[in-house]
């Protein structure tokens, strides 16, 4: 399967989870979130466009591999394969000893709903700011993904330019070379 996600910065997310809260959205939870990123031995994920991460939530941890970037739309697409671990600190051990590199931790304040077939994320990032990320998982090039998207983006108000970096993207473009934890 292929995610695909239209990301955008908002200046609050108040009107979006009204907006949510109308159209009879369903809250699917929040947690605290914090991504410990890596990168491989034997290739550079920078270089490649993929992701291995280690999500840490309230009471658990997901291993996520991503793909690299496939245009679609103007919108950003990716395969993404996640897996729940026992415990992530021995998945990370795991990591270090086949040398893998720690690259850089991201943490947000994440609230989940589910709406018209997608999960609408309001994203607060750290040293970021608000986001809203609207996701389909879709079939390869399935042609009506974007523009279901994007009608859901107008039901909720969320407009602007869609931003087709990773977090990780950002917050190390905002940290600069060197500064990664």
């Amino acid at each position: 399967m292929i995610e695909i996600e239209l990301k955008v910065a908002v200046p609050a997310l108040d009107p979006v989870r009204e907006a949510l809260m109308r159209l009879g959205a369903k809250p699917a939870g929040s947690a605290r979130e914090h991504d410990v990123y890596y990168n491989a031995p034997h290739r550079d994920f920078a270089k490649t466009d993929e992701a291995v991460r280690v999500r840490y939530t309230d009471d658990h941890a997901v291993v996520t591999y991503k793909g690299a970037k496939i245009k679609s739309s103007g919108l950003k697409a990716r395969e993404e394969l996640n897996t729940a671990v026992e415990s992530g600190p021995v998945f990370e051990a795991i990591l270090d000893r086949l040398g893998f590199t720690r690259t850089a931790e991201v943490n947000k304040q994440r609230e989940n709903f589910q709406y018209a077939g997608a999960s609408i994320s309001l994203d607060l990032v750290e040293e970021l700011g608000t986001f809203v990320e609207i996701e389909v998982m879709a079939e390869d090039g399935n042609p009506e993904t974007a523009p279901r998207i994007e009608k859901i983006a107008d039901a909720i108000g969320v407009h602007g330019r869609p931003i087709l970096m990773s977090y990780l993207e950002l917050v190390m473009e905002k940290r600069g070379p060197g500064k990664n934890s």
